[in-house]
């Protein structure tokens, strides 16, 4: 749960309703397959083994002192300009967290996992 406080009062959002705001946004972005899942599974095991059996993918949401820190898990179309399309990520996701939620954000993480051929 995410805690952040207006004029109007206090709001507390889920970690999952911030994850399909930066999945929808990141999958309206030209080049990208999709978004990778997460299932709970995967989640489990990756907690308990540190990551050492599965790594995290999908979209990892958490906070720090400076705000929020996201981490998203792509798959990419084959001919598709890496750094473009990270970039294109970086600012869409940035720009709907800050007009939807008003939160602030410390860093947004882009990792290529895979491709689409």
């Amino acid at each position: 749960m995410l805690n952040t406080e207006n004029s109007f009062g206090k709001i507390t959002l889920s970690e999952n309703y911030i994850t399909q705001i930066v999945r929808h946004t990141v999958c309206e972005c030209s080049g990208i397959a999709y978004v990778e899942t997460d299932n709970k599974f995967r989640s489990t095991v990756s907690a308990i083994t540190h990551g050492r059996l599965f790594k995290r993918r999908g979209v990892a949401i958490r906070k720090d002192n400076n705000g929020l820190i996201i981490d998203i898990h792509i798959k990419v179309t084959y001919g598709t300009d890496i750094q473009s399309a990270t970039g294109n990520i970086i600012s869409s996701v940035s720009d709907v967290i800050k007009q939807t939620i008003g939160i602030k954000i410390s860093s947004i993480n882009v990792f290529v996992d895979d491709m689409n051929g």
